[in-house]
């Protein structure tokens, strides 16, 4: 920190020279961030990024534009809008850890537990925030291992990991190992029938950051949702799919039962009393009101559309990339607009690690990490589409690809 402060200009100038290495937003395809808005949407975060969410009675606007987002969300996913219950949070990192709560203390309340440690069955794709709630909140978690064929949690699997210390099962809409959907309606399904057989109640929790902004414009008649009774809640995050910058999530309970009093607390400091169900307190209204701005500025249709480009321009890209020989396509972008690759047996001249790097010279930031256990011992590379990935930047980045290929292929080994 200087002594004497110094102009704006100047303090913006010396943040902006320690940024000027980092990758535009746009190029990276590592993340699942939205990394672009419109001109319109950037101004009403501006203008609405010193609003308060919590202070409900002094920006009353916003915390209605809340409202709506929550019931928006809760009828894509076939909530019952007289009964359905949720909330904004920061990401779906919080949103899980109010999920696994709302489980935990459901768990707790059916009667003694008679000291017993209580357990979440989850697949080994699951997102770190699972791993933390577990740990932090002294849950055992049951993870059932990628198998050769699939990376995710399957029926079978999450019904035998299940006895009556079980909080629930997450299920994920959506990996980001590989783009997949879990099969959530089989899954249900198994839990309905150990229910049957062992009175042994455990509900879902599907975890839907990504694919909970896809799944009902581009899958509607998949059943993954409320529809399926089992279902208590659903995290989603906005600033996924849900075309929103950094620093919004969503929960949705079925009711206020799913959910449990327990996470309530009433305040009064701030004007009056209201209860707060979140782990925050203070943050920017200004994602909320991006949230609500995209419901009517693209309307049903339009994220159809856009979802639906993307999914296109993945699904091109990962053919374009399978028939090229050296790679397996473990993610076709049928699902979420996602590729994802593996070597195939025999293509040892060059690694995905130097691939990538070659990436990077084209400006183009590409991860390459290693699989669950039990296929640890494979790497992969991954590609997010969003909408900002055109299908002209897609054939550049397929030139990239070609261009080292032909390079490393004529070098001898």
């Amino acid at each position: 920190m200087p002594s004497k402060g110094w102009t704006a200009s100047a303090a913006a100038n010396a943040v902006r020279i320690k940024l000027r290495e980092d990758i535009a937003p746009a190029s990276n395809l590592a993340t699942f961030l939205t990394s672009s808005v419109e001109p319109e949407a950037e101004r009403l975060f501006s203008d609405y990024l010193p609003y308060n969410l919590i202070d409900r009675d002094q920006y009353p606007g916003a915390t209605e534009l809340e409202r709506h987002c929550v019931q928006t969300l809760a009828g894509l996913w076939n909530a019952d809008l007289s009964t359905a219950v949720g909330t904004a949070t920061t990401g779906s990192s919080e949103a899980a850890l109010l999920a696994g709560t709302s489980l935990l203390r459901r768990w707790r309340h059916r009667g003694d537990t008679g000291g017993r440690k209580p357990n979440l069955v989850l697949g080994s794709n699951a997102h770190v925030c699972w791993h933390k709630f577990c740990r932090y909140w002294e849950v055992e978690p049951r993870i059932a291992p990628a198998q050769q064929d699939r990376l995710h949690l399957t029926a079978q699997q999450a019904a035998e990991r299940c006895d009556e210390d079980t909080i629930g099962v997450v299920s994920i809409l959506g990996s980001t190992i590989d783009g997949s959907y879990e099969p959530i309606a089989e899954i249900a399904a198994a839990l309905d029938d150990l229910a049957a057989e062992s009175g042994v109640d455990v509900p879902i929790h599907v975890d839907a950051a990504s694919g909970g902004f896809i799944a009902p414009f581009l899958d509607p008649g998949l059943a993954w949702d409320f529809r399926l009774p089992r279902v208590h809640s659903i995290n989603a995050s906005g600033h996924k799919y849900g075309m929103v910058p950094a620093g919004l999530g969503w929960i949705v309970w079925r009711d206020p039962e799913a959910r449990t009093n327990w996470l309530s607390f009433d305040t009064n400091y701030l004007g009056s009393t209201r209860a707060n169900h979140e782990l925050s307190f203070s943050r920017s209204a200004a994602p909320v009101v991006l949230q609500y701005y995209n419901f009517l500025r693209l309307g049903f249709d339009g994220f159809r559309e856009l979802h639906a480009r993307s999914r296109a321009t993945a699904t091109a890209l990962a053919d374009a990339l399978g028939g090229m020989g050296p790679f397996q396509v473990l993610g076709d972008g049928r699902e979420l607009p996602v590729v994802v690759l593996a070597q195939r047996e025999g293509a040892h001249r060059w690694t995905l690690r130097e691939l990538a790097a070659h990436l990077g010279t084209h400006g183009w930031s590409v991860p390459v990490y290693s699989l669950p256990p039990d296929r640890q011992q494979t790497d992969v590379l991954r590609i997010v589409v969003r909408t900002e990935l055109t299908a002209r930047h897609a054939e550049d980045l397929l030139d990239a690809v070609r261009g080292y290929l032909s390079g490393a292929i004529a070098t001898p080994a």
